[in-house]
């Protein structure tokens, strides 16, 4: 059972789909920015989005059951695109995967290039188990 608590700040307006502040106690955990590469190295869903979110979101997972966490634990998650028009299709995905009524915190940034130009996304996790 997780002991996060997901205080409301006074004067700062909601979020939309994430929480400005997440605490609790236990071991940190920090997962690597990953992207939408399969077992293998290979790019998932080029050009596509949603596809690449499915696919980053499924490795986030892997990486959060080997470290003994679950998204349950998982208090803020870091999220860099090559474009912003890709947000709905990630918060589409990440519905699927977070509690909605307690979501982590979590950053969206646009940048110019990942780490290989087929990457549209690439998002770290935080978590405290």
């Amino acid at each position: 059972m997780s002991k996060l608590e997901y205080p409301r700040p006074e004067g700062v307006a909601p979020g939309n789909g994430y929480s400005h502040v997440v605490t609790g106690p236990g071991q940190w955990v920090a997962i690597a920015g990953q992207v939408a590469l399969d077992a293998e190295g290979n790019i998932v869903g080029e050009g596509d989005a949603e596809a690449q979110t499915r696919q980053v979101f499924a490795n986030l997972d892997a990486a959060l059951k080997a470290a003994g966490a679950t998204w349950a634990n998982v208090v803020k998650l870091n999220y860099y695109l090559t474009d912003l028009g890709g947000l709905p299709a990630l918060r589409t995905v990440r519905d699927e995967y977070v509690d909605t009524a307690n979501p982590p915190a979590s950053t969206a940034v646009q940048v110019v290039a990942l780490f290989r130009p087929d990457a549209l996304i690439e998002i770290e996790a935080y978590a405290v188990i």
